[in-house]
């Protein structure tokens, strides 16, 4: 199976990191792919017409999509019901903590964009405030109520310690761990975890 992608990409390398928490590390990998938020890549709209990343080709040369089918598909396939619970308590928190951190890396993107990316003169004022603090409010929620099923290895888990990842990496003035003991104490910790490290982000 490949996954297309920029492990950059906080959608993309979560999905990576799943793929080894299902122990399908050895059967994904990753093929190199480049987007922009205003020129379409031309081979990933052939296979996806979004054009947009990740996008996992399986081995029966389907193409699925977004990061959250992406996740669901390998747990699917490696027969996993520890990332996604089949109990329905469980299945539901886990799958609004993931929806959390999607949201969170949804906003932690787009400011991205649109200062580092987007022309001065062109920018929005307005909805660069909002999404920094979209990206705050779900900062603060995570320290507060989620520590419990941050405790767990799940998609929820993984997709926040790689939105964590990515703030520090392009956003690191933010300071997010600051006032946040339990997010901070959570981030360290995962962050050691092996299906981390076979997927670091690049030097800056």
């Amino acid at each position: 199976m490949k996954i297309f992608g920029d492990i950059i990409s906080p959608f993309v390398r979560m999905t990576l990191v799943c793929a080894h928490e299902a122990g399908l590390g050895e059967k994904v990998v990753l093929a190199e792919a480049k987007v922009s938020p205003v020129e379409a890549n031309g081979s990933l709209v052939a296979v996806a017409p979004l054009g947009k990343i990740p996008v996992l080709i399986t081995d029966h040369g389907h193409a699925v999509y977004d990061s959250r089918v992406i996740m669901e598909y390998l747990c699917h396939v490696a027969g996993n019901s520890t990332l996604i619970p089949d109990d329905g308590v469980k299945r539901f928190r886990v799958l609004t903590l993931q929806a959390l951190a999607q949201g969170m890396g949804d906003a932690s993107v787009g400011y991205r964009y649109e200062t580092g990316v987007r022309p001065k003169e062109l920018q929005w004022a307005g909805w660069i405030a909002r999404q920094r603090a979209r990206v705050k409010d779900s900062l603060d929620d995570l320290d507060r109520n989620w520590s419990a099923t941050l405790a767990e290895v799940n998609v929820g888990s993984i997709a926040v310690a790689v939105v964590l990842d990515y703030i520090d990496f392009r956003m690191p003035d933010w300071a997010w761990a600051e006032g946040r003991q339990n997010l901070k104490a959570f981030h360290a910790d995962f962050s050691k975890r092996p299906s981390m490290t076979r997927y670091p982000l690049p030097p800056k």
